[in-house]
């Protein structure tokens, strides 16, 4: 698996303080970690949001000053609508604006459907549904007074023609599904898009105990996505979709055609 890194920042006109500033959920590792590197990268602040591995997400900010960009690191519960809250406050507090929003974070919980529990079901919609909606509703609140702003969800080829096994998962992120397409609509006026980004198998520590092999002769790229494949696709849609929202990305080799 490779992993995510970070160059040195590209060159231009702002500064670091007055340098455009994205949020990422659940950054400090897998798909967060490298979307927040890669917007790093691209010349944004960066404020990224965990669950307990302050270690982790202390190294990403770490990474991120050392490149010449700011970096916030914020122990949040995503499925808190007062931590969402308290995440958009000390953004402001430390930043004054916020300009991308990358909902990230996400848990599964996975079982056949009739074994599943109602703490199962709910944990997982929680988090992965409730959370992005959470969010969403505090930093709007930022990006229509500013009356710019873009937001990617991050939701799953799960999401979109469901799994077996994944219930709880597959209808969390059906949802996130249609979260974004709402939300694209309402928003548009104040110039804020919304898009969502689905991945397929990718190689993180959610699909490290599948069969590799098995899944990549289904896919017709013949391989796993690596992090950077998803980073890059919320870089593109965040820096230069300007004229694309309400959209559902597929990054996912070809998997769901």
């Amino acid at each position: 698996m490779s992993q995510a890194t970070l160059t040195s920042p590209q060159t231009n006109a702002t500064t670091p303080q007055e340098a455009p500033v994205a949020i990422v959920t659940g950054g400090s590792r897998g798909i967060g970690k490298a979307c927040a590197l890669a917007l790093a990268n691209a010349g944004y602040n960066v404020v990224i949001t965990y669950a307990r591995n302050a270690d982790a997400a202390n190294d990403v900010k770490a990474t991120i000053e050392e490149a010449g960009q700011s970096a916030l690191a914020i122990m949040a519960d995503a499925a808190s609508p007062d931590a969402a809250q308290q995440v958009i406050d000390q953004t402001m507090e430390a930043y004054g604006r916020i300009d991308a929003l990358i909902n990230n974070a996400g848990i599964t919980r996975d079982n056949l459907m009739m074994r599943m529990n109602n703490d199962d079901w709910g944990a997982v919609i929680d988090t992965n549904l409730n959370g992005v909606f959470y969010t969403m509703r505090a930093a709007t609140k930022i990006m229509m007074k500013q009356r710019r702003g873009a937001i990617v969800n991050l939701t799953s080829i799960s999401g979109v023609y469901g799994n077996a096994g994944q219930a709880n998962y597959s209808a969390s992120k059906a949802g996130v599904i249609g979260l974004t397409k709402a939300a694209a609509k309402e928003l548009a006026a104040r110039n804020i898009r919304v898009n969502a980004v689905a991945p397929g198998f990718i190689a993180t520590d959610m699909t490290k105990d599948l069969p590799t092999e098995e899944i990549e002769k289904h896919i017709p790229l013949k391989r796993l996505g690596q992090v950077e494949d998803i980073a890059k696709a919320v870089t593109f849609l965040v820096t230069s979709g300007d004229y694309i929202t309400g959209q559902v990305l597929q990054v996912d080799g070809g998997l769901v055609v």
